[in-house]
């Protein structure tokens, strides 16, 4: 009998012209936790569509405990013991814990869905592998680190021998981080395979045992975790090494953005912005640092004018913009990278060079008389798409073809690249590769030494330290804590961002 649970054998995918997979064979031990990494375009989410039965190789195979076997849909999948938690959760929010996690397959009484039932069973496997949460509670309520164990006990209620993980700690603190952890341990001595799908090498060197790296559609280096270093991971991964940057100290122009009692209603209770006061001055970063649902979206909505039952006031460069919409704000010179870059930062539909020339295209060089100056717009696209490494395959590509990493470097590339006095960045970095990453948080800094004021939200705490001059800690929509970075540590934001008081 095989020592793999899981292998993919020569696996080569392509569409069109694009090769996504080129020969990739991948390999995962049974009862061992595998990291899967590699930069955006590099076919890691292809390889794992196919694991999961989304997509269908166009040569190759993948076997199961040694046994050949056509992953025809996720069903088929799910039946050989194979289950994937997504990015993006795929959960009935409406519903209660017990009902998402059985849904489809219900134990039934005389025909009746028997809840008593599925509830004993729900609570017995969050019992045994750390993964406590009330079955009877409704998804809806959930914050976002518990709505992720709903996701794993719902692969477990399935019998899911393979788990398969994409980006599971772009959304957590380093509580829920630490948490989820401690989870994959437990059922990796249960005998469950993981496999983790991560840009976060210290935490790949952290939790994993194998690592195999991707690039450019094939498997670039393949290695014992415990022998690998974070810059042979780098060079495989990008084939050169990468440089981290920090903030050095800066001098402070005028008042930029000043908020002044931002709140938020809810339908509940508590609002979701509760009174947040803050002033940011040119030149400088302010961080703002919570577990998701804290009222940091809620609160960059406000600002950015996509949420109107907001109170309080915001007022860029001096002049008042509270209760002005949304062009009024890009045109007194706001810009912004959405944490949605799908549902708010592009349109999917259009093509690369149409959503690279939004906001440019009322300037002069772009139009004239109401006509797009499309040799303009094209040159625009180009240079672009070339210096964020942008992997598409022409600017005529609807962005809706990208990978998340790759459309994310499309509104990053066009909101960087306008001029404004302030640009609001939420979760920049989020899903792209640490080459992205290094470039983004240069021009990050680079704009900031310009004068350009930066408001930074980042689930990624070593992206706060990077960056930030200063830190704003949110929880349960109040701004618990403003600290300089120097005086901040993993330690005290983590105990700030759970609602505690630092030691």
């Amino acid at each position: 009998m095989s020592n793999f649970e899981i292998e993919a054998i020569d696996i080569r995918k392509t569409y069109g012209h694009l090769v996504a997979n080129d020969g990739v064979t991948f390999r995962v031990g049974r009862g061992e936790v595998h990291a899967l990494m590699g930069e955006n375009g590099a076919g890691k989410s292809t390889l794992m569509s196919i694991l999961y039965g989304i997509h269908q190789p166009d040569s190759g195979s993948v076997r199961l405990r040694g046994q050949a076997t056509k992953l025809t849909t996720p069903s088929v999948a799910i039946a050989n013991g194979i289950g994937m938690v997504h990015q993006h959760f795929k959960l009935f929010e409406p519903l209660t814990v017990w009902e998402n996690v059985v849904f489809g397959s219900e134990p039934r009484k005389g025909g009746i869905i028997d809840a008593r039932k599925a509830i004993e069973v729900v609570s017995s496997l969050g019992e045994q592998y750390g993964l406590n949460v009330d079955p009877r509670a409704r998804v809806s309520q959930l914050p976002v680190g518990v709505r992720q164990r709903v996701e794993i006990l719902k692969a477990l209620y399935r019998g899911a021998q393979t788990l398969i993980l994409d980006e599971p700690t772009a959304v957590l603190g380093p509580q829920e981080r630490d948490g989820l952890f401690d989870v994959l341990r437990e059922l990796r001595l249960d005998g469950r395979t993981i496999i983790l799908v991560t840009h976060k090498i210290n935490e790949v060197l952290d939790i994993s045992e194998r690592i195999t790296v991707m690039r450019n559609g094939k498997v670039s280096g393949e290695m014992v975790t415990s022998a690998a270093t974070a810059d042979e991971i780098v060079s495989a991964m990008t084939g050169r090494s990468v440089r981290t940057v920090s903030r050095t100290k800066q001098a402070f122009g005028e008042v930029v953005l000043k908020v002044k009692g931002i709140t938020v209603p809810s339908h509940g209770t508590k609002p979701l912005v509760d009174r947040v006061s803050f002033e940011l001055r040119a030149g400088e970063i302010i961080g703002i640092a919570g577990v998701a649902g804290n009222g940091q979206t809620e609160l960059i909505e406000a600002i950015t004018g996509l949420r109107h039952d907001a109170s309080g006031s915001i007022e860029l460069a001096g002049a008042d913009i509270t209760g002005k919409p949304v062009r009024e704000r890009r045109e007194a010179g706001l810009t912004y990278i959405p944490e949605d870059r799908a549902a708010t930062g592009t349109a999917i539909a259009a093509s690369a060079q149409d959503n690279l020339l939004m906001g440019f295209h009322t300037r002069r060089d772009f139009s004239r008389h109401g006509l797009i100056n499309s040799k303009a717009a094209l040159h625009h696209a180009k240079a672009l798409i070339a210096r964020f490494g942008v992997k598409i395959a022409s600017e005529e590509t609807p962005v809706g073809t990208l990978s998340g990493g790759n459309l994310q470097k499309i509104v990053v590339a066009r909101e960087i690249a306008k001029e404004s006095l302030l640009l609001v960045a939420e979760q920049p970095t989020r899903g792209v590769d640490v080459g992205a990453i290094e470039y983004i948080h240069s021009r990050l800094l680079e704009e900031s030494d310009r004068g350009r004021a930066i408001l930074l939200v980042s689930s990624e705490l070593s992206e706060l330290f990077a960056l930030s001059d200063r830190i704003l800690v949110m929880y349960e929509g109040k701004a618990v804590a403003q600290i300089d970075r120097q005086e901040a540590d993993e330690a005290i934001l983590g105990s700030l961002m759970a609602g505690k008081v630092a030691a």
